[in-house]
């Protein structure tokens, strides 16, 4: 009898063996949010039969994974599904490409509650797109490959031709569809990189602002737009007196918001914080590439820190969560990060730069 949506065991194989033309560089070692692509993949599937499919030995290194090698050079991807296929301890294997960031075990259980024996691949599908690097191959597809590589035949596309395959449309899902998104340019990773949140603290008088309004300069410049958050610690937040938001919100609103064709302004007497904040940055069309915070001294957020000798002359952040201080007091022999003077503003904004990986877009 036919069986439908029986729990089955699966293998993990994660393709890393592209050329990465596009990319111009290893896209399995680009570093997305302080980690390789490649690490965050072997991290997000730890704990499952979880492979590793290289073009040769002493690429990569990758704990809690098994290394499979091509054989069969210059055949593209179909020959890293075939090496998974081949050493596999499961019937099933569950394959992804290195460059898909998003996609996770959610996804793999997914498609595994659809493995039955009528078909012998499970493949996602998006609008008119299928994803053969985000699907479940079982070993019985195998002969199909082999005898596609012997015939010279490296679309993928075609396995699915020669093998009752089945089509699982992701809007059917509860899935993020970008559980599928594959990064295969520059523009397209420092897309993905996108916001960059940093913070630009010290003490009160410092010049938090003064500094903020240069670094808006230089990343606008740059090509990069940019949002900024502050902490009002003394909660002095108030609009103008006489306005009609202010008369509105004397009558007892809770939230006021004014909108024209250019902007909008949103107050509200009900308590936030920056992360909510920052969420509905993010939620603007477009959302600003680059999101600062004035203030948050004490916080883990990446940070340069103003150290000025007038205003209190030691810095108070969190060592580990420094980028670079800006000080005329200190010297970079006496800290372990750079140091600029206030005025180094090109040197500071660089520093950004090169922290977070950027670029200049003009």
């Amino acid at each position: 009898m036919t069986q439908l949506f029986e729990k089955r065991s699966y293998s993990v194989g994660i393709l890393a063996g592209g050329k990465s033309t596009r990319m111009g560089s290893n896209k399995a070692l680009l570093e997305f949010q302080n980690e390789t692509l490649l690490g965050r993949l072997t991290r997000r599937f730890a704990g499952s039969d979880l492979m590793v499919s290289a073009s040769g030995k002493g690429i990569y290194e990758a704990a809690g994974a098994r290394f499979v090698y091509d054989e069969i050079k210059e055949t593209g991807p179909i020959e890293g599904i075939r090496q998974l296929l081949l050493n596999a301890k499961e019937e099933y294997v569950f394959v992804c490409a290195v460059d898909m960031p998003f996609v996770d075990i959610d996804v793999a259980e997914y498609l595994a509650q659809f493995i039955s024996s009528d078909y012998d691949c499970y493949v996602l599908a998006d609008e008119d797109r299928i994803h053969p690097l985000c699907a479940i191959y079982s070993k019985k597809a195998l002969p199909a490959i082999e005898a596609l590589i012997r015939e010279g035949k490296y679309c993928l596309r075609a396995i699915f031709d020669r093998v009752r395959t089945k089509f699982i449309d992701i809007r059917l899902s509860a899935l993020d569809r970008k559980a599928v998104k594959n990064i295969n340019t520059k523009d397209e990773f420092r897309a993905l990189s996108l916001p960059v949140i940093f913070a630009v603290s010290g003490y009160h008088n410092s010049g938090k602002t003064w500094l903020i309004e240069r670094l808006i300069n230089e990343f606008k410049g740059a090509g990069y737009s940019v949002g900024v958050i502050k902490h009002d610690g003394n909660d002095h937040i108030s609009e103008a007196e006489g306005t009609d938001t202010k008369r509105c919100m004397a009558a007892g609103a809770v939230s006021t918001a004014v909108f024209s064709e250019s902007g909008y302004l949103i107050s509200s007497h009900r308590a936030v914080d920056e992360k909510r904040l920052i969420e509905h940055m993010k939620a603007e069309t477009p959302p600003p590439d680059i999101i600062i915070l004035e203030g948050f001294k004490h916080t883990a957020y990446p940070k340069l820190e103003l150290v000025r000798k007038e205003i209190h002359p030691e810095s108070v952040a969190d060592k580990d969560s420094l980028i670079c201080l800006v000080s005329d007091i200190l010297s970079p022999e006496t800290v372990s990060c750079p140091v600029f003077g206030p005025d180094e503003v090109k040197g500071i904004f660089l520093c950004l730069l090169d922290h977070f990986g950027m670029e200049k877009n003009q």
